[in-house]
């Protein structure tokens, strides 16, 4: 209970720093290499607390049987996985943390469930990748459903032995004190095959997520009428425009902000899918 009290104090000490860029973009590929650069020994990363070349807790997305399933394990939806990195993280000491995520909304999701603070610096995979290799990482994600964990192949084989594919190893110089020239160092990473990469990615239909968005106002205030409902899908989730009929004398700021949280933590809850923007559009006042 005491570990409980000062969890939220001491994991506000570290600074946080994020690694963005669209799914199968080469995030976890650069990640060691990003965190060399600026010094970090932390990385969070599809549902791993990852230091060095060890894996220090969590369990990863890519062993899950289902995208949307993955998809929640990324973003710590189960509070058992959540306390069991934020523990570990406050026993760490831990100074700076790289957490890689689709989407600085993603980061800062994942950020405040393990009671951790705001990014201080985000890097975009743009900045430090060129546009023919997020082209060609992006190929072999979606043609051969190839993903990588930035470990070594042991502490993957050792805990993913039904997904691991293959180790690749990368060198890359570092520079030393002048006059003795620079040492190498070598990362490994692991190309592994999730479950769900072989069985093809889920997507939510307009129309089923639609029938949540109605689902979700109802429960909130059947009073609400929806009129139209329009939603767009791209890399960073899901954008939801709602236009609806409100009752005379509801409130509107502060009860359609709640109807707004409402729906994107529902919808977030029990699919799993990031929902990057709800607007709601007021069209009528009724009587």
């Amino acid at each position: 209970m005491f570990l409980d009290f000062l969890l939220p104090f001491t994991l506000k000490k570290i600074k946080v720093f994020a690694l963005v860029g669209r799914s199968g973009t080469g995030k976890s590929f650069r990640a060691k290499l990003v965190a060399q650069k600026y010094e970090i020994d932390y990385i969070i990363d599809d549902g791993l607390l990852i230091k060095d070349d060890r894996i220090l807790a969590g369990h990863s997305a890519k062993k899950e049987k289902t995208f949307m399933a993955a998809v929640k394990v990324a973003l710590f939806d189960e509070k058992a996985h959540r306390d069991d990195v934020a523990r570990k993280l406050q026993g760490e000491k831990t100074k700076k943390i790289l957490i890689l995520g689709t989407s600085e909304k993603m980061v800062c999701k994942i950020a405040s469930r393990l009671q951790l603070p705001l990014p201080i610096k985000t890097i975009m995979i743009e900045d430090i990748s060129s546009q023919e290799e997020i082209d060609k990482a992006i190929r072999t994600r979606r043609i051969e459903g190839k993903h990588v964990i930035p470990v070594p192949s042991i502490e993957v084989k050792r805990s993913y032995p039904n997904i691991f594919y293959n180790a690749i190893r990368i060198l890359r110089k570092k520079k030393g004190p002048v006059g003795l020239g620079a040492s190498p160092s070598v990362h490994e990473k692991s190309v592994v095959r999730p479950e769900y990469s072989k069985r093809g990615k889920v997507i939510i239909s307009e129309a089923a997520l639609s029938q949540m968005v109605i689902h979700c106002v109802d429960e909130y205030n059947p009073e609400i009428k929806i009129k139209k409902i329009t939603v767009k899908d791209d890399d960073m989730g899901y954008r939801l425009v709602i236009t609806i009929d409100v009752p005379y004398g509801i409130q509107l700021g502060g009860n359609i902000h709640e109807l707004q949280r409402y729906v994107i933590d529902n919808i977030e809850r029990y699919t799993g899918i990031l929902i990057e923007e709800v607007n709601i559009i007021i069209d009528k006042i009724t009587q």
